[in-house]
């Protein structure tokens, strides 16, 4: 917004205090506070003389904004005021619009309400909200706000207590207290709130019980109590037959239920998750409205009662991680239930039989080391919409009848000791997604799984698949496909001989197969076969992968690329690293976003990258053969280079290095021992520029390995970790950063990694006047042998990188910060 026009507009207001030109002077300064280019600083400052015209004004928001002058003049007929982030400790006494019906401060820094209970701006309120106002320590007596309907005090945290006048507020419908973690409790005499319908108390870490007369609350239709350290519920919260969700998760000293709970007739959802449940009363069996009752990881439930039958329109039932036993045969009886979760239990050998009676079962989570078979009537759930199988160890096989479930969209199994699929698996004509991921001994797959032509996401990670059947090709609609490995030979589990050990890991070793129907996959968007142990050449069938963004193929042996992948126009991450034979990269499409070719010690040449004009991030870190990178200077989107351990190719690389490649890179490390002279402070204070907005924070370091440093974790840690950068204020660290420092050299030699943080990084934003960027080795390391051995930081301000012209003529002094980088690593040669 132009500032002329907020001033003409107020002058206007100043010379004619009417109607028109107030609004005229409004409409300019919301303009200029609500424009989503304004800096959080510049807030709006209102004055309030401005409003004094508006005589029939009902609703004020004026986030975020600061008030200036008498509060009186705040139109009486006021209704409605939102100002969040309000900057008062307290409203002023002459604010008191006697027809305000919404207030709402929320993450203000209000300390209370009103400097006396007098006001009167709170007679006709119905709604307060006050959420996030942590520095709010008491609110005022309201029991002048008869008309109240809303009051809201989540994250109130240093609330300790609530008015004894809140308990007579007999409008009340809502009363939200979430994370009042001050809060001991609330007003024993709580009798006047006959209306109130929801009341939340989820993560008040301080109350400890609620008041006994809480039956009066007659309307009350919610009660979060999750998350408090309650011990035990009133015995007389069965007079809240209006109750339909009572939440109490995670209510850890709570043991025991209250004998008469099963009268809360109107009772939809009671949740119990990691509570110290030792029983279900025997009156929940009178629950008959009851449709959720969940009892996940209620470690000292070890039975779930035969009486559960009872609950005929239960819906859901979740006892993940529960002590119970079995399920009683009565569940069958639940003609509703859509939804059983009964994950990691402690079945004795198998999967409870009483499942197959549930005909509208839609979703099916089950698991647990013991189960070693699943009901032959499995597929007798024809409603089933989402299976998921998990850390079942033991269970070897699936039921064939898995496949009459038609309705399957999803099938989870994972850590499953399965070592294949049924072939009935091919009539599950519905499904859409299928993980297979940890099931490590999975070794084959049926053929019949090219007649899923539903399925569009097929992950299979971590499996002892070493050949997809030639039918893949038929998946037409397939869009994911990951089967990938481990890049080392997986330990196989227990139960297989040291030979059929050493025959899985030498097939595997041996050169998996991907199929060349998989071309025919035009629909497929990711294909990742990782260390699939593919030797020889890749075949050209791939570009007719036309839809393919992702190409994962690292910790492959194959020795060359098609040069067919050029066709690949819309592919945006080529992932190949640790492909220790491939010798080449050939002509690769320009629509790449991302390529790692890092850890290939046997790639010499690459082809010419300047046509990748999307290219941010190339990764060819530990490429020791490669002799040059042609086309590099041209890539101006260029954000990430990391080239550690080049050794050969480095010296030619510091050449093509150009002001227009450095522009934007944000990350480059390579083979070197110096970083330039104007970055030769490991300390630097920040002074604020007059009219010159910092930028960029630039930090250079040099660092190296040494022989204390573990050889196995060479290829299995993807940055140097122990390098930090720190603002300190005083001295002391207020915000720290580890250093992106990605790639482990092969040898013991120095590295130079510049690293450019951008205004919207904290180690920048979070800058004021006097504070110090500090560039440090981590104390104590994490890992050993890494140290550093020279350090700089850099502020860039606006105009110290902007100029685009020729700078071939131009001194050290006028030079652009990028061209100074240029220059420095071409004076290297």
């Amino acid at each position: 917004m132009d500032p002329s026009s907020e001033r003409l507009s107020r002058r206007n207001f100043i010379r004619t205090p009417n109607l028109t030109s107030a609004i005229q002077c409004l409409q300019e300064m919301f303009r200029a506070f609500f424009d989503f280019g304004a800096e959080r600083e510049n807030e709006a400052v209102l004055c309030t003389e401005y409003f004094k015209p508006i005589i029939n004004l009902r609703l004020l928001q004026i986030n975020h904004a600061k008030l200036e002058g008498k509060f009186k003049f705040l139109p009486q007929s006021l209704k409605w005021l939102q100002w969040k982030e309000c900057p008062l400790t307290v409203l002023p006494s002459d604010f008191c619009p006697r027809d305000l019906a919404v207030l709402d401060l929320t993450y203000s820094k209000i300390e209370r309400l009103w400097k006396t209970n007098s006001n009167k701006a709170g007679e006709n309120l119905l709604i307060i909200n006050l959420r996030g106002c942590s520095n709010l320590a008491s609110i005022p007596d309201l029991s002048a706000s008869r008309s109240l309907k809303k009051l809201v005090l989540e994250r109130c945290t240093r609330l300790t207590q609530v008015p004894e006048s809140i308990g007579s507020l007999n409008a009340l419908v809502h009363l939200n207290l979430e994370w009042c973690t001050e809060l001991a409790g609330l007003p024993k005499d709580v009798s006047g709130l006959k209306n109130l319908e929801e009341l939340i108390l989820s993560s008040c870490v301080n109350l400890k019980e609620l008041p006994e007369d809480i039956d009066s609350m007659k309307s009350l239709k919610l009660l979060l109590l999750d998350g408090t350290p309650i011990k035990r519920l009133p015995e007389k919260i069965f007079h809240l037959t209006q109750l339909e969700k009572l939440n109490l998760n995670r209510c850890t000293s709570l043991k025991k239920l209250p004998t008469h709970i099963g009268k809360m007739a109107s009772l939809r959802e009671l949740t119990l998750n990691d509570t110290g449940i030792e029983e279900i009363p025997d009156s929940v069996r009178s629950l008959q409205n009851l449709e959720l009752l969940s009892l996940m990881r209620c470690v000292s439930l070890t039975e779930l009662p035969e009486f559960v039958g009872d609950l005929k329109l239960l819906k859901e039932l979740s006892i993940d991680g529960s002590e119970i036993r079995e399920l009683p045969a009565s569940i069958c009886s639940l003609r509703y239930l859509k939804t059983l979760s009964i994950g990691d239990c402690r079945f004795s050998s198998h999967c409870p039989d009483s499942i197959k009676g549930l005909h509208s079962l839609t979703e099916l989570s089950l698991g647990g080391p013991s189960i070693t078979s699943l009901p032959p009537q499995l597929g007798a759930l024809k409603m089933l919409r989402r299976l998921e199988i998990r850390n079942c160890e033991s269970l070897e096989s699936l039921p064939e009848s898995i496949g009459n479930l038609a309705d399957l969209t999803t099938m989870i199994l994972y850590n499953v000791n399965i070592t294949e699929l049924p072939q009935s698996i091919g009539e599950l004509e519905s499904i859409v997604i299928m993980r297979l991921n940890e099931c490590k001994r999975l070794c084959k797959l049926p053929p019949s799984m090219g007649n899923l032509r539903s399925l569009y996401h097929l992950i299979m990670e971590g499996t002892a698949v070493t050949e997809l059947p030639e039918t893949f090709g038929m998946l037409s609609k397939l869009v994911t496909l990951r089967v990938g490995k481990k890049p080392h030979p997986v330990v196989i589990p227990q139960g297989n001989t040291e030979t059929e050990n050493q025959d899985l890991i030498t097939e595997e070793i041996a050169g998996s197969i991907l199929p060349s129907s998989l071309s025919n996959l035009s629909w497929l968007q990711e294909l990742n076969a990782r260390a699939w142990y593919m030797q020889g050449k890749v075949p050209d069938d791939f570009e007719k992968l036309v839809s393919l963004e992702t190409l994962n193929l690292g910790y492959n042996n194959f020795t060359s690329l098609p040069t067919s992948l050029k066709g690949l126009s819309v592919l945006q991450k080529l992932l190949l690293p640790h492909c220790k034979e491939l010798k080449s990269l050939p002509p690769l499409p320009s629509s790449l976003v991302e390529v790692n070719i890092a850890g290939c010690v046997a790639i010499e040449t690459i082809s010419d990258l300047s046509e990748l004009e999307n290219l941010q991030e190339l990764n060819m870190a530990n490429c020791e053969k490669v002799v040059d990178v042609p086309g590099l200077q041209r890539l101006k989107s260029l954000r990430r280079l990391y080239m550690i351990g080049c050794r050969v190719c480095s010296s030619v690389v510091k050449t093509r290095i150009s002001k227009v490649s450095l522009r934007n890179l944000r990350f480059l490390s390579m083979p070197g021992s110096e970083i330039p002279d104007w970055l030769n402070e490991e300390e630097v204070s920040y002074t604020a520029c007059r009219n010159c907005k910092l930028k960029a924070v630039l930090i250079g370091v040099v660092v190296s390995i040494t022989s204390d440093f573990p050889e196995s974790l060479r290829d299995h840690i993807p940055t140097l970790v122990d390098f930090e950068a720190k603002i300190l204020k005083m001295n002391t660290s207020i915000f720290g950063t580890a250093l992106p420092l990605k790639g482990i050299p092969k040898l013991d030699e120095d590295q130079v990694h510049l690293c450019r943080f951008l205004d919207f990084h904290p180690l920048v934003s979070k800058l004021k006047e006097g504070y110090k960027v500090q560039v440090a080795k981590r104390n104590p390391p994490f890992i050993p042998g890494m140290q550093l051995k020279k350090c700089g930081v850099r502020l860039i301000f606006e105009r110290d990188d902007e100029f685009d012209g020729d700078e071939q003529q131009l001194d050290d002094g006028y030079q652009s910060l990028s061209e100074k980088l240029a220059r420095f690593f071409n004076s290297l040669q």
